[in-house]
């Protein structure tokens, strides 16, 4: 299993339009997406624009050819992609070791 970590930075005081508009892409599109297995969201305490995206894919091109190369991408940046104060830092990660 693949691990997308999305850094997201919005334009200050939209947090709770934001909060709103990610939850509903997460559900109504990234959830329908091939390879897709689960996702985690959480928002900056300290930097309250700021927030930590986590998707779990079966594989990389899930992600990046999959997803990434289809209309539900496009759909995606649609519902979240203006409430972006800079393009999101994603990076994706191999699991090494986790607690039981």
């Amino acid at each position: 299993m693949i691990l997308e970590l999305a850094d997201i930075q919005i334009h200050k005081g939209q947090q709770d339009a934001f909060d709103a508009a990610i939850v509903r892409g997460l559900h109504e599109v990234i959830t329908h997406s091939k390879g897709f297995r689960g996702f985690k969201v959480n928002k900056g305490i300290e930097s309250p624009e700021r927030y930590v995206l986590m998707i779990f894919w079966d594989t990389l091109e899930n992600h990046t050819i999959d997803f990434r190369q289809s209309s539900a991408f496009a759909e995606w940046r649609s519902i979240v992609g203006s409430f972006f104060a800079t393009p999101p830092v994603v990076e994706h990660f191999d699991l090494l070791a986790k607690s039981t």
